[in-house]
């Protein structure tokens, strides 16, 4: 499979990539797979910060309301009671709640190459990118030189904090490391320009066996 190719400036290459067919080019027949390690990415990215008090973490409430007995209310023996307004939360989040799911590394590998194979179509390839400088303008002109238009994804080997730095302020536009590529950024993504290094990463990690 060709894909178009581009020089480090945005020009068109010579010589086209080829993507393989065994990453790039499989059939997707199991979309519950795909689901499985979308969700997966969202909820180990989850971040655990809902907590709640229960009543005996509520200030107040030591006092007996009024006495127990003779004055034809119900009976109460603090107004943190949870039925009470103001009073303490029964079975709320705590904040130690685990939302992590676990997919093993076969069934990542495949949800992997399944994506990549739904979004060939939208993959570019670059010699190299230039972030050595750190600075964003460049970045963009050679975004708007490929025409990549929409959420961009782009897959480089060397991601460093002049890379990030370079990419970070351009609103649509991610920069993932080849060893990081996951379902959840590939099926969001419009454009994915790989560097030819990352490429070749890719396409060698998706084509080992798991044993």
């Amino acid at each position: 499979m060709a894909v178009a190719t581009y020089t480090k400036t945005g020009t068109k290459a010579a010589t086209p990539a080829k993507l393989d067919k065994a990453v790039f080019g499989v059939e997707v027949a199991n979309h519950e797979l795909l689901k499985s390690a979308y969700t997966t990415y969202l909820a180990n990215g989850r971040q655990n910060l809902a907590v709640t008090k229960t009543r005996g973490l509520i200030s107040g409430g030591g006092r007996k309301p009024w006495k127990q007995k003779g004055t034809g209310r119900a009976r109460f023996g603090s107004s943190r009671n949870p039925i009470w307004r103001g009073g303490g939360i029964v079975f709320g989040p705590t904040g130690e709640e685990n939302y992590s799911k676990q997919l093993n590394l076969k069934s990542k590998r495949q949800a992997l190459r399944q994506a990549l194979s739904l979004n060939s179509d939208h993959v570019k390839v670059i010699e190299a990118f230039n972030f050595k400088d750190g600075k964003v303008a460049p970045v963009a002109k050679l975004l708007l030189k490929l025409e990549a238009i929409g959420n961009v994804l782009l897959v480089t080997t060397a991601k460093d904090a002049l890379a990030e730095r370079a990419t970070g302020n351009l609103p649509n536009v991610k920069l993932v490391s080849s060893n990081y590529l996951n379902v959840y950024d590939v099926l969001n993504a419009d454009v994915m320009i790989f560097d030819q290094d990352a490429l070749k990463s890719v396409t060698e990690r998706l084509n080992k066996e798991v044993k």
